[in-house]
């Protein structure tokens, strides 16, 4: 025998590869941040609600811009409010796209939208109930 032979019988024999399912990436979540005129505030979260967003948080929160500022952009007072949501990835650009055309079609209705990735969620019913899975 050769030395060839020798350590080609030596070679170990490859244990069957179990296949493992491969369960579907559950969708990221993202929150979103939505900056518009105060009296709009409760009109732009029930709007949302289309895309998935289950609950908003609604804060009153004041313009730091002065009057001559406000005038320039076209915005008439400081009165804000910030309404926070958390939406699925997957939904996210058509919800900013959608805010984008109601910022233009409703009066007194301009803002700004912008939304920032989560990293985590704690509890398997707290991600059910954030990312509207049932």
């Amino acid at each position: 025998m050769d030395e060839n032979e020798i350590k080609s019988e030596k070679k170990p024999k490859k244990s069957p590869q179990r296949r493992q399912e491969q369960k579907p990436t559950p969708p990221k979540l993202k929150v979103l941040f939505l900056i518009i005129p105060r009296q709009r505030a409760e009109l732009y979260a029930a709007l949302l609600q289309s895309y998935g967003i289950n609950a908003s948080l609604i804060l009153s929160a004041d313009g730091t811009a002065s009057s001559e500022m406000l005038e320039r952009i076209g915005l008439s007072d400081s009165d804000k409010a910030v309404v926070v949501g958390v939406v699925r990835e997957d939904n996210s650009a058509s919800a900013l796209k959608f805010l984008e055309e109601k910022f233009s079609t409703v009066k007194n209705g301009r803002g700004i939208a912008f939304t920032v990735p989560m990293s985590s969620v704690i509890g398997v019913a707290a991600y059910r109930f954030l990312s509207d899975q049932k």
